[in-house]
């Protein structure tokens, strides 16, 4: 292996391990040291690489948005009927809290901060709301979906979907379930999901889920 391509795969072990940290384990805490003993790596590389550790933490939350952005963007702005755009983002938001189930929790803990201001998603919000407002009102007048505000949709869309993740300590604590049970409640939120959207269109039988 060359120099260039060792650095290369260091680089992206230290990247995937703080990320394993952040996100799997929910170690938003980690100190530099930790890092370097979980990716098995000389602390010093995690200097040399990125500086500091918080400039470590920032790469990965920007990444983090970035993705998040891209796969937004993609399943908007595509031509796809409105609920097979929300089937898609369901199945992405939920497969990314299955593998990294503290992930949400890190980008909100990051977005709250004072020294985030960098995340400014305006443009990026307006752009996709536009087409997406227009869809849902279109929706809206065939009846498949209750007449509301957009925004009140997407309030309530956001909420049915993320609530249950990034509270999930608190829930699984309260309601008494262990991992499994939580686990299979959030595979179902799919469907739960998709008939209180479209209840006028199907029956609502969520007594399985």
């Amino acid at each position: 292996m060359s120099i260039q391509k060792k650095e290369d795969a260091t680089y992206e072990l230290i990247i995937s391990t703080a990320k394993n940290l952040f996100f799997k384990e929910g170690k938003f805490n980690a100190t530099t040291q930790e890092i370097a003993d979980a990716a098995g790596v000389n602390r010093t590389l995690i200097n040399y690489y990125f500086r500091s550790r918080d400039a470590l933490f920032d790469l990965i939350f920007e990444e983090g948005k970035k993705e998040d952005e891209r796969r937004q963007e993609m399943i908007v702005l595509s031509d796809l009927p409105i609920r097979e755009k929300l089937e898609m983002f369901i199945d992405y938001f939920l497969s990314q809290a299955k593998m990294y189930p503290y992930r949400e929790v890190y980008m909100l803990t990051q977005i709250i901060k004072d020294d985030c201001c960098i995340y400014d998603k305006k443009e990026h919000v307006k752009r996709m709301s536009e087409k997406f407002y227009v869809e849902l009102e279109q929706e809206m007048e065939k009846g498949t979906i209750q007449k509301m505000k957009p925004i009140q949709f997407m309030l309530n869309f956001i909420s049915m979907l993320i609530f249950p993740v990034i509270m999930r300590p608190f829930l699984q604590n309260n309601f008494e379930l262990d991992d499994k049970e939580y686990d299979k409640l959030l595979a179902g939120r799919r469907e739960v999901i998709l008939k209180t959207i479209f209840r006028n269109r199907e029956e609502s039988n969520l007594d399985s889920l």
